[in-house]
């Protein structure tokens, strides 16, 4: 019989609207970060630097860029014939087949899975955040606590706690109350969307809830542990951690890597970051190129000019070219004499000579202002801009232009071009 103390489910299914162009064609997971990882890696990092080595990755939305960079875990030392990485994608069962309608209901839907390693603890994960955690100390935390259920919590401004699940709590860090997304918070402790569960506990909870729709771990299964009168404490978390669910938060995390001492280290020996980077040549410096204050991924050439840019492998800039305050990934080439101006470039973009992308004032986005916003110009995945054009700021691109969508040679500030069969 196999037995593990604690097994993970990492959450990975998750669209990231919020995000735009940026997920039309992968998982929020998926999307790159630092130049060099994706956002997966954190937390499959954490999990085998906390010597967790039985993961089941939970996907749905868009899951080709996430499962083929994962693959069978060998950079996170998961490959394992016993436990390892695991990809749980929805399947077909043989009564009432369905897509993962909640968090707690994609958890649900693999009972089996998890029952096969008799775990003691699940540890319940999202795939989106950008942290170093150590898992084994929360464990520590929750068993010393005689806990049934212990959430990573993290203190932020009351304001801020509006957006996340609040726990309040006594002296001894017991939750007292657990309020999901409050108008007025009663507490500024926000969850992380990180649980501890003891097992027999989350199985009650995920099985007399089973037929809730949409069933999440915030809105259903932590109010009714409390109701069944469940041992519920927070564990505080006080380093680094990073939602980066909106452009404005994903640009902000990866401009901050650039500086000097940078909040978030990617290079510490004792905690490092695995991926899966493939084999890719080393990155090559023209004579005539400058670089200030950047991430330079392996394999890019560089023949223009990059200033307080993240610029992900396999990149080209052409001469001439000034790129300034943004974030180009992999495999994207940009022509000669081109300006960039705070733009965030997805994969495999072609950029032509002569565009000047992030020019003029501030205006809100026409279709969608809560999303594009931030004074950003975001082009989605293997995108193509002509030559010559000029882009305003907040605004989004998808699929491959033509001169002809630019009136005047221009896409003005606020405005969305989107090719007919690219989602917005």
């Amino acid at each position: 019989m196999v037995k593990k103390e604690m097994i993970a489910m990492l959450l990975a299914g998750g669209q990231g609207s919020r995000l735009g162009a940026l997920t039309a064609k992968m998982a929020k997971p998926a999307i790159a970060f630092g130049g060099k990882y994706r956002i997966i890696d954190f937390t499959l990092s954490n999990c085998i630097n906390s010597g967790i080595d039985t993961v089941g990755v939970l996907t749905q939305y868009q899951p080709l860029r996430l499962n083929t960079h994962i693959g069978i875990g060998i950079p996170w030392d998961l490959d394992r014939n016993i436990g390892g990485v695991t990809i749980l994608p929805p399947y077909e069962k043989s009564v009432n087949s369905e897509w993962y309608t909640g968090t707690a209901n994609a958890v649900y839907q693999n009972l089996e899975f998890m029952e096969s390693y008799h775990p003691d603890y699940v540890l319940i994960l999202s795939g989106d955040h950008v942290y170093k955690m150590d898992y084994e100390v929360m464990l520590e935390s929750h068993k010393e606590n005689h806990a049934d259920v212990t959430i990573a919590t993290m203190p932020v401004t009351i304001e801020e706690a509006k957006r996340f699940g609040v726990a309040v709590t006594d002296e001894n860090g017991e939750i007292r109350e657990f309020q999901e997304k409050p108008e007025e918070p009663k507490s500024n402790l926000a969850s992380m969307g990180v649980y501890i569960f003891s097992w027999d506990v989350l199985k009650e909870a995920l099985e007399a809830l089973k037929d809730e729709p949409d069933c999440d771990f915030g809105k259903h299964i932590i109010p009714h542990c409390q109701e069944r009168g469940e041992r519920l404490f927070a564990y505080e978390f006080d380093a680094y951690w990073k939602d980066v669910g909106t452009l404005g938060s994903y640009w902000e995390a990866n401009m901050g890597l650039i500086d000097i001492v940078p909040e978030f280290n990617l290079y510490e020996e004792f905690w490092k970051i695995y991926t899966n980077s493939g084999i890719i040549p080393p990155q090559y410096i023209a004579d005539e190129a400058t670089i200030e204050r950047s991430l330079i991924g392996d394999g890019t050439e560089v023949y223009g000019n990059v200033n307080g840019s993240v610029i992900s492998s396999g990149v080209t800039i052409g001469k001439g070219s000034i790129v300034r305050d943004s974030i180009i990934m992999q495999d994207t080439v940009i022509g000669e004499g081109c300006v960039i101006d705070k733009a965030i470039i997805s994969e495999g973009v072609t950029v032509g000579n002569n565009v000047t992308l992030g020019i003029g004032n501030e205006v809100p986005n026409k279709l969608k202002p809560d999303v594009y916003a931030y004074g950003l110009v975001t082009i989605g995945e293997d995108s193509t801009i002509p030559d010559g054009v000029k882009v305003g700021k907040n605004t989004a691109i998808r699929g491959r232009t033509e001169p002809d969508d630019y009136p005047n040679g221009l896409l003005e500030g606020g405005e969305t071009l989107i090719k007919a069969g690219e989602r917005v």
